[in-house]
């Protein structure tokens, strides 16, 4: 599918099919196209000839360096008989694919290209082979994406008499040399080098040569027999390496170059650093003595009631139960946190190698938007701009960017931003800088020339950084037009309607803009392939939202590239550090570990939030210590962008199972006693073989291998090697059941290691992308329920993570020194409150699903500890109603006098003050192993109290009347307007509904406070000491909601809001004790006497 195809728009229901082709001049390919045909027409500069097309079907090209036009005939002969080199830059001619050998083509590749150069095709074993089993589904041979066929000789092969008349070379006998002569037949192609046949057959004509036996026989283009000494060679290169590790490497002398670089690409490509005993013990022992404390605690709370405010105590007790259990199901996954280390180094000895094609498995870049005024244009372009510019083989990188608003504004913004990534994208990659985002790359308030010794940097620099102007220029004007939609809706340059003019009734969508066999940037080089996506929308149907949009991106994905991996990121989270996807490919593509991982999480980090980060936007100790904890059981759970999946794990497959080593037996036990055990084993196994069978979930399980194949020779029924007998048959009608009536996405699921198909052209192709992004493409499959994103909550990251580690997947949890990727977080306390509120509502809505992880999974191969923090993860905003319970207690207690406890005895201070230094210890030795600074974590507690009694508990009554009423309710933001200085929406104020709980909190205890105080300045000086223990509570409520407050009451002309807080409060404790003073009435000494009229005398 080339990148100047055209926007393709149709309706696999209304079966329409529609390709608004692009102006000429103007489409992403701008000339390249052009160019290449125009260097396909040129003739050779030698022999006058046309140059024709290379072995791959692209227009030959001799020279890499410089193109100069050669014609395969005059190349080879220049290599064989010449200089072998280009006449025009004297580069050395490289050896291209199906060409033979010359001398000193072994120092440029050291691996053989046999199918190019013996032109070996596949014969027999393709029964087995995934690929042909999959494409044997289609019923035809496809040559899409992987050059023309070369179908191999169908007759018998000749035996070819040896060109040097049977005489000896170099004491060598005759039976023994590999030489083959050249073929002239067909269209009159160049030949093919086979091996020696077994018979001749007269039928093929031979063109004997002269040789010389002195000469080296490369001279003549003809295969030599080195082979064999490089095979001895390499055994001992094999033995001594072999010896350096038995030995420990200390004999190794350092005269062979390769032994170091073969080990170190041998090594493991990441490892576990485990905490360090000195801080990981510590945390541990105060962990269980805060439990024995809690103990003792609860015994002495339950076992002496408050007679007197009975309601008050038992309130209290069971709001202390509550957050006891609260905090174990957050403390204990992570008990055992780790870190992790990667080798890039390693990475690129083992799978991309200097000067040879990359082994790097392809990877499908996923970027959603739905509405380019809340999201702007230009946030979504430096976000594909920095996907374009990504360090890793331009092949094997695909952007797919799903538009689930089919705004036109995004559709011209990607069309800009394909044209200008054909300039950022080689300065990037020549310069190495990074971010690679041009925004954020230009804010940096850094000396961007450290490390830079080109000289040309600054002047490209400052050229680049105009051309970056003048791009957000043209953004900002579509975005300016876009203001005023016309009434008979948006039109296309060719004066076609836009087919998203409507954005609830609209067809499919999907535009290559950069691709294959076009867009090239301004050097000539391939950039990476990018696709817009719309998928259809139509009334009456439910589109799962963001969920739904991703499923139809791993469908198209499928079709158009079906890379084995895939990276999803919002429209705001650009990746920050080029070489993030290497590092996940450490322990995707490592051997030990790989096989077994469904996703590497990478932590969120965020641009634009304040020093002080007053409403824990950066979500630091989530990501610094619970996530490291959840990593050393099964793995981080899935957060929703930053995360590179294996897509097979996404298809619903099971995880594979490692292979139990063989039991041993003892020989010294008698045979009778041997009987026994084994025949009772063997009852066993089949009393629980029926249970097994019904834990099944799937139509097929992978067994032992993680790969699909073992069921690939079963979709026919008369493969060969097929056991019908066999639990695991499936045929091809259940898995288009199963992921829908696609021919070629069900094929290409059958691909574990990824891959186009063969069997399809282009115009199929998209018929078939535009098919599986339908509307009613999910009805009656699996897609939501087992496949793809999870539907049922809007917080749907939770569910799918939780549904792949149900499957016996683990993930993994990477944390590189650069941060990997950058978002956006809100800023203004309203903005965050609503953020809080939604993933809140997703929580409940999971917690009344039948994915609940209360009872769902049971018996599959999620973790105990795992569990427990997935039950957390939905419990969480229940934790709301007592909190807010617990926060209006100190109220109550100063306003009425009483308090939830009785009169402290010595023993209970003990228990009081031991279960409060614990709870200070354990913050601090968990701050000591993580490396999270003190603001960090208290903003965190400080947040956790504002969203408890705002967003959760608003939640939770919206998850609520939505699963029992049917009513689902939303709350309405309205705006005041904030100034331009940096961080100016910090102190916007935005009005909601979420504020009204935590403003009253507020009030309420500020109001006991100055009750509190004066009544003990009313009642004398021994009130005083009960006093101080419900101020204490109070003032407890009053710093946890500090930031609200700040948030609340906002700049007031820059007064610090502490000078505003504090002189109400002391205004009116001293307004009170004024009055108690009473300083205008005359106070007497003593009691007031009257005369009585009786003389006492």
């Amino acid at each position: 599918m080339e990148a100047s195809a055209g926007l393709v728009a149709g309706s696999h229901n209304r079966n329409e099919l529609v390709v608004i082709r692009r102006e000429s001049g103007g489409g992403a390919n701008g000339g390249g196209g052009a160019a290449v045909a125009r260097r396909a027409e040129a003739p050779c500069q030698i022999c006058g000839d046309e140059v024709g097309v290379g072995f791959d079907g692209e227009p030959f090209v001799a020279c890499n360096e410089c193109a100069f036009p050669v014609c395969r005939a005059c190349y080879e002969y220049e290599r064989r008989e010449g200089s072998q080199a280009c006449p025009q830059c004297r580069t050395r001619y490289k050896r291209l694919k199906g060409c033979p050998r010359v001398a000193g083509d072994e120092e440029e590749d050291g691996v053989d290209d046999l199918d190019g150069e013996f032109g070996l095709q596949g014969g027999a074993g393709h029964d087995d082979d995934p690929q042909h089993v999959a494409e044997s589904m289609l019923r035809a041979h496809m040559s899409y994406g992987r050059g023309d066929a070369h179908p191999g000789f169908a007759g018998p092969v000749p035996n070819v008499p040896l060109l040097t008349n049977g005489q000896m070379v170099d004491d060598i006998p005759p039976e023994q040399h590999a030489l083959v002569p050249s073929y002239m037949g067909g269209g009159g192609g160049g030949g093919k080098r086979i091996h020696p046949l077994p018979f001749a057959d007269p039928s093929l004509p031979v063109q004997p040569r002269s040789m010389d036996p002195s000469k080296d026989l490369a001279a003549y283009g003809y295969g030599s027999v080195a082979w064999s000494d490089r095979m001895e060679r390499w055994k001992k290169k094999q033995e001594q390496l072999q010896h350096v590790r038995s030995e420990g490497g200390g004999d190794w002398d350092g005269d062979d170059a390769d032994l170091p670089l073969m080990d170190e690409a041998r090594q493991p490509l990441s490892r576990k650093v485990p905490i360090a005993s000195s801080k990981i013990n510590p945390y541990r022992m105060i962990i269980v003595i805060r439990l024995v404390v809690l103990g003792f605690f609860f015994h002495y709370r339950v076992m002496h009631p408050v007679n007197d405010a009975f309601a008050l105590w038992l309130i209290s007790v069971i709001c202390e139960i509550w957050f006891a259990m609260s905090w174990i199901l957050d403390q204990f996954p992570k008990w055992l946190p780790i870190e992790r280390e990667t080798y890039l180094d390693r990475l690129s000895l083992r799978f991309d190698k200097e000067g040879q094609p990359s082994q790097l498995a392809p990877v499908d870049f996923f970027v959603s938007t739905v509405d380019p005024s809340k999201e702007p244009p230009l946030v979504t372009a430096n976000t594909v701009l920095s996907i374009l510019a990504v360090d890793y083989p331009v092949e094997k990188v695909s952007c797919y960017v799903s538009d689930d608003g089919a705004a036109m504004l995004t559709f011209e913004a990607l069309s800009e931003t394909s044209e200008f990534a054909k300039k950022w994208v080689p300065f990037c990659k020549k310069f190495n800088i990074e971010p690679r985002a041009p925004e954020w790359y230009f804010q940096q308030k850094i000396d961007y020339l450290k490390d830079k010794v080109a000289a040309s940097f600054v002047r490209d620099r400052r050229a680049m950084k105009r051309e970056y102007e003048e791009f957000k220029v043209r953004i900002n004007a579509l975005v300016a037009k876009a203001q005023k939609v016309p009434e008979e809706g948006w039109t296309m340059q060719d004066g076609s309607p836009w087919p998203g003019n409507n954005v609830r009734d609209h067809p499919g969508m999907i535009q290559v803009f950069l691709g294959q066999s076009g867009g090239r940037d301004v050097e000539g080089n391939e950039l990476p392939r990018l696709v817009y996506v719309s998928r259809e929308k139509r009334p009456g149907y439910n589109h799962h939202k963001k969920a739904g949009a991703m499923n139809a991106l791993v469908r198209v994905s499928a079709v158009l590239s079906n890379a084995p991996y895939l990276l999803n990121l919002d429209c705001d989270h650009y990746i920050n550090n080029s070489k993030a996807i290497k590092e996940a490919m450490c322990f995707m593509m490592d051997p030990l570990v790989g096989k077994k991982v469904c996703y590497v999480q990478f932590p969120q980090r965020f641009d634009g939030i304040d020093r002080h980060d007053r409403y824990a936007n950066r979500n630091v100790v989530f990501f610094d210590i619970n996530m490291k904890g959840l990593d050393g059981i099964q793995g981080p759970i899935y957060v929703g962008t930053g995360c590179v999946f294996r897509r097979q794990a996404l298809y619903g497959y099971d995880a594979p199972k490692t292979k139990k080593p063989p039991s041993r037996t003892c020989n010294c036990w008698p045979k009778w006693c041997l009987s026994c055990c084994c025949s009772r084993n063997k009852n066993k196994k089949k009393a629980t073989k029926p249970k097994t069978e019904k834990k099944k979930r799937l139509f097929f399980k992978k067994a032992e291998n993680p790969s699909p194949a073992y069921a690939l020779g079963e979709i026919e029924e008369g493969a060969p090697g097929a056991d019908i007998e066999k639990a695991g048959i499936v045929n091809q009608q259940k898995l288009e059941k199963k992921f829908g009536q696609s021919s070629v996405f069900v094929a290409s699921t059958l691909l574990e290691n990824g891959g186009t198909l063969k069997s399809a052209s282009p115009a199929s192709l998209l018929k078939e992308a535009i098919h599986v992004i339908s509307c009613g493409y999910e009805d009656k499959t699996d897609w939501g329920k087992e496949i793809g994103w999870i539907y049922g909550s809007i917080t749907e990251d939770i569910l799918t993570g939780f549904k792949m580690h149900c499957h016996g997947w683990r993930s993994i949890y990477c944390i590189p020194k650069r941060p990997a990727f950058k978002g956006s977080a809100p800023l203004n306390l309203s903005d965050r409150l609503h953020q809080v509120l939604r993933w809140a509502l997703g929580s409940v809505e999971i917690f009344f699903s039948k994915h609940c992880p209360l009872w769902y999974g049971y018996g599959g191969g999620l973790k105990f500890l795992e569990r427990f923090s997935y039950i957390n993860s939905i419990v969480y905003p229940w934790t709301s109603i007592p909190l807010l319970a617990y926060c209006t207690l100190p109220a109550i207690c100063l306003l009425t006098g009483k308090f939830i406890t009785p009169e402290l005895s010595n023993v209970a201070s003990i228990w009081f003050m031991a279960l409060f230094i614990c709870i200070f210890v354990t913050g601090i030795l968990e701050m000591r192993w993580s490396g999270v600074a003190i603001d960090d974590w208290w903003r965190n507690e400080q947040f956790w109290v504002i969203g408890g009694v705002s967003s959760h508990l608003f939640a939770v009554f919206q998850g609520l009347l939505k699963v029992l009423a049917g009513i689902d309710t939303s709350f309405t933001v309205t705006s005041k307007a904030g100034d331009d200085e940096e961080f100016s929406e910090l102190y916007t104020f935005k009005w909601t509904t979420l504020l009204i709980p935590p403003t009253t909190l507020l009030l309420l205890n500020f109001i006991g406070v100055v009750a509190g105080v004066s009544n003990a300045i009313n009642n004398g000086y021994e009130s005083w000491g009960p006093l101080f223990g419900k101020l204490f509570f109070a003032f407890w409520v009053i710093v946890h909601l500090y930031p609200f407050l700040k948030g609340l009451v906002g700049r007031q002309n820059r007064t610090p809001t502490i000078v505003i807080v504090w002189s109400i409060l002391l205004a009116s404790i001293f307004s009170l004790l004024w009055v108690r003073i009473d300083p205008f009435l005359a106070k007497s000494d003593g009691p007031l006497l009257e005369e009585c009229g009786l003389d006492c005398n």
